[in-house]
C-alpha cells in the first residue's frame, strides 16, 4: 500500500517505521504524555515495540501509522494513525494520537485531524470515521466534539491500561454524509 504524504502548509504526516521512529525518542520521553492510554513509549525500547506493532498492523492492512512534523516549529510532534480498518465495511478509527507538550493548543492537532478525516472521507471514501477516547480524558473529548462527532456510546471496562485500571471508553463518530457540513463548518479556514 503505498501512502503518499497528507499535508498542508502546517504539518506533514508521513508513514512511521523502524527507519523514522527515532525522531520521537525525545518527544515520547515527556511525563505521562499518554497516561490514558493502554500503550507504553517511555523507553527507546517500548517505544520501538510500538512502532513495530503499527508496522506489522500496516503489513495486515487494519492500520496506517503516522509521523507528525511541525512545519511550523520544523520538529517532529508526535504520531498518530488510522486503526481498526475495515475495508469490507469502510470504517477506520483516528487515534493512537500524541503529540509533544510544546505543540499542544497550537491549531497543530486540528489542521492533523482535518488532513485526516479529509483523506479517510474523500481519498479513501469510507463511509465513518469513529474516535475512542478514554472517558476521564476531557480535553480530548472536547476536541473531537469541537470537530463535530457525535458521541455514540460509552463501553464500560473494555481497555486495561499499564497500571491495572480498566477504562470506560467513550465512542464518538463522523459519518460521510456529516463531513461536508463539517467540513465547510467547524474547518472553513480550511477551504
Amino acid at each position: 500500500m503505498n501512502i503518499p504524504p497528507i499535508e498542508n502548509d502546517r504539518v506533514s504526516l508521513t508513514l512511521l517505521g523502524l527507519s523514522n521512529y527515532k525522531k520521537l525518542q525525545e518527544v515520547a520521553n515527556e511525563k505521562d504524555l499518554i497516561a490514558y492510554s493502554p500503550s507504553d513509549i517511555s523507553s527507546p525500547e517500548s517505544l520501538k515495540n510500538y512502532v513495530q506493532t503499527a508496522v506489522d498492523g500496516f503489513y495486515h492492512k487494519t492500520i496506517i501509522p503516522f509521523i507528525i512534523y511541525d512545519k511550523q516549529k520544523q520538529k517532529f510532534a508526535g504520531s498518530t494513525r488510522f486503526g481498526h480498518i475495515n475495508w469490507d465495511n469502510k470504517t477506520l478509527h483516528i487515534g493512537w494520537t500524541w503529540i509533544g507538550r510544546e505543540f499542544q493548543g497550537s491549531g497543530l492537532n486540528t489542521n492533523m485531524k482535518f488532513l485526516m478525516l479529509q483523506y479517510a472521507f474523500e481519498t479513501l471514501a469510507f463511509e465513518k470515521v469513529e474516535f475512542r477516547i478514554d472517558e476521564r480524558n476531557i480535553r480530548s473529548r472536547k476536541a473531537v466534539e469541537k470537530l463535530g462527532a457525535t458521541l455514540e456510546g460509552i463501553l464500560r471496562r473494555d481497555v486495561v491500561l499499564k497500571d491495572g485500571f480498566r477504562r470506560n471508553t467513550c465512542c464518538y463518530g463522523i459519518l460521510k454524509d456529516e463531513w461536508p457540513t463539517i467540513k465547510q463548518t467547524v474547518f472553513k479556514e480550511f477551504n
